[in-house]
């Protein structure tokens, strides 16, 4: 088994990319791509678990590609394609759906979490998802997967099946069990409304995330309006915990301006939330705007996003069939 480092992520191509995708997930995706082979993919398979409209499904996937492009990924340094346009994926995950336990899938949280209170009415493909996740993953060899916390219980089932798919085709070591890969500690962003809901594309008003789209008189608006508190700014991180609004729009401030939580407050500390509404909109406008008008350009060209899609799935593809004829090799397929 090789020793050299890969990074697998995946985003879904559900639509209106936000604050929270960009410093979570995209951000650190474009940090990495300097340091490690990296494979990102918009993994619209898993979008359909749940109903899609097909034609907003396939402008969804061009803007995700865009969003990847407008922040900053490169197509020469990392592998850049959607998920159905490499098969191998769906042939692995039904393996993987025969070496997986009802049991692992029933403790998986997120899809009592997606599902809802009538769980007979949710697709088949919803339960079974995370198997298909440890096939986005190990279909690769990947060995490293950035994850946020609502991730790792995936990750933790990838190396299960990877671990049980090693012992039961006596073959140590073929698949390797991907580590998570947290690159820094940064708050989740939260919704601007709501500082103890998570920044959602779901959540009805457009006012409780900023959008990476979003122009740059939306951007100042949505912070304006941002629930904070009418007392000033505390001095002390306790404080500063009992208010989850002020301290979502703290965080947010200290990941684009790249000044710790502590100084941040220092120099916040006493001052009304206007002042810092005002520094955080600047901060935004100049990081997220120029984002957001490359993504509008990307998707007024959908000849280029086909071309990006397409010379990545034909460098996924290689790697993908390579791994996958060695899988079918030692479960016996011909």
């Amino acid at each position: 088994m090789s020793n050299k480092k890969l990074v697998f992520s995946g985003v879904q191509p559900t639509g209106n990319l936000h604050l929270g995708n960009y410093l979570g997930a995209l951000k650190n995706f474009v940090s990495l791509q300097k340091e490690i082979d990296c494979i990102y993919c918009v993994v619209d398979l898993h979008a359909i678990t749940t109903f899609q409209n097909p034609n907003e499904l396939k402008n969804n996937i061009f803007e995700t590609t865009a969003s990847f492009l407008a922040t900053g990924l490169d197509p020469t340094k990392s592998i850049i394609f959607n998920q159905s346009s490499v098969s191998a994926h769906s042939e692995l995950a039904w393996i993987f759906n025969c070496v997986s336990r009802i049991g692992w899938l029933n403790r998986m949280t997120q899809f009592k979490d997606k599902a809802g209170s009538d769980k007979e009415k949710a697709s088949v493909g919803l339960y079974i998802y995370p198997n298909l996740m440890a096939a986005d993953i190990l279909l690769y060899k990947a060995t490293h997967v950035p994850v946020g916390a609502d991730q790792k219980q995936h990750l933790e089932l990838s190396r299960d099946i990877a671990q049980k798919f090693n012992t039961d085709f006596n073959c140590k070591d073929f698949f390797p069990l991907p580590e998570p890969l947290i690159l820094k500690n940064i708050s989740r962003v939260m919704s601007l409304r709501d500082g103890t809901k998570k920044m959602s594309k779901s959540e009805e008003s457009d006012y409780s995330r900023i959008n990476l789209k979003d122009s740059t008189d939306e951007i100042v608006k949505k912070i304006k309006k941002a629930k904070s508190d009418s007392q000033p700014i505390p001095s002390d991180l306790k404080s500063l915990e009992k208010k989850p609004e002020a301290l979502n729009l703290l965080n947010i401030y200290s990941e684009v301006s790249k000044i710790n939580l502590e100084k941040t407050l220092k120099e916040m500390a006493g001052k009304e939330y206007s002042y810092l509404k005002g520094k955080l909109a600047d901060l935004l406008v100049s990081e997220i705007s120029p984002i957001g008008k490359e993504i509008i350009k990307l998707m007024n060209d959908k000849t280029y996003l086909i071309n990006i899609l397409k010379k990545g799935t034909e460098k996924a593809s290689i790697k993908a069939e390579e791994n996958l004829n060695n899988i079918r090799e030692k479960v016996g397929l011909i």
